[in-house]
């Protein structure tokens, strides 16, 4: 069986692959990702919306963007994806090559989800031979199959040219609509700046004239009233809040719950 990888500095081209266990996380993505999923079930959600993945779907994720995903084997099967990682040095060397640029992207989703195209099979049959392709000495190949995908995205996709050849930082953006959105997430401050388009001491500072609190005492704020919410109104356990509200371990969340209430959660 193909080694599993997820350390994505292995190489640009992963496939992943998990036996008869899930995986839960969250990761955020830094380049864009062109990624086909083989088997299993995959719940992405970025904040504002669910997606899920099933065999044959193809998918795009967009760079600069917080994902929490479930990933969900085959009943007494496997999980299995293959992922394309298109990093900026990549493509701003194939948009200087080929003349591309990039004009005002007006969509809205981080997660794209993708017709299936006989292309998109054409190129991942491609890689199947996935242990040769990626093997030291290789490099050049790896950089052709890259150039492919690009190609291969622009042919069927052609809007996608704003997204893949936008080269620029996040805009300063809406701090409280966003901290309101992404609070579960639970990333380092200096990321929810670069998301907002901020440094980290503009970042703090403008989060304390909206929020007159901290950041950390905020967002740990914030996630134990969602987690009393869920927990009182909704009727869910503690044990299945704790991690998509932010928090590393469920002690941690029953302290800090029981420091704000007074109360465990179990109590509820």
């Amino acid at each position: 069986m193909t080694k599993s990888q997820d350390d994505k500095s292995l190489t640009p081209i992963l496939y992943s692959c998990y036996v008869s266990r899930s995986r839960e996380g969250e990761q955020f993505v830094k380049d864009h990702v062109f990624s086909y999923h083989i088997a299993g079930t995959l719940i992405m959600n970025d904040g504002n919306k669910e997606y899920i993945f099933g065999e044959g779907d193809f998918r795009f994720l967009r760079k600069n963007h917080l994902v929490k995903f479930a990933k969900q084997p085959q009943v007494n099967g496997e999980y299995k994806s293959l992922s394309i990682y298109l990093d900026q040095q990549t493509l701003r060397n194939f948009s200087m090559e080929y003349g591309y640029k990039a004009e005002k992207w007006t969509g809205a989703e981080s997660i794209i989800s993708l017709q299936p195209d006989p292309l998109y099979k054409g190129y991942l049959d491609s890689l199947k031979p996935y242990d040769q392709i990626t093997r030291a000495g290789n490099e050049n190949l790896v950089a052709l199959k890259l150039k492919e995908a690009i190609l291969l995205l622009l042919h069927t996709r052609p809007d996608l040219k704003d997204v893949l050849f936008d080269f620029s930082e996040p805009d300063k953006i809406d701090l409280e609509g966003f901290m309101q959105q992404n609070y579960h997430f639970n990333v380092e401050l200096k990321r929810f700046a670069y998301l907002t388009g901020r440094s980290l001491t503009t970042f703090k500072r403008d989060f304390e004239k909206i929020f007159h609190s901290t950041p950390s005492r905020w967002l740990q704020q914030r996630r134990l009233q969602e987690a009393h919410y869920l927990i009182k109104e909704k009727g869910k356990a503690p044990s299945d809040v704790y991690l998509d509200l932010g928090f590393e371990d469920l002690s941690h969340f029953s302290f800090a719950f029981k420091k704000m209430y007074g109360v465990g959660p179990s109590k509820i």
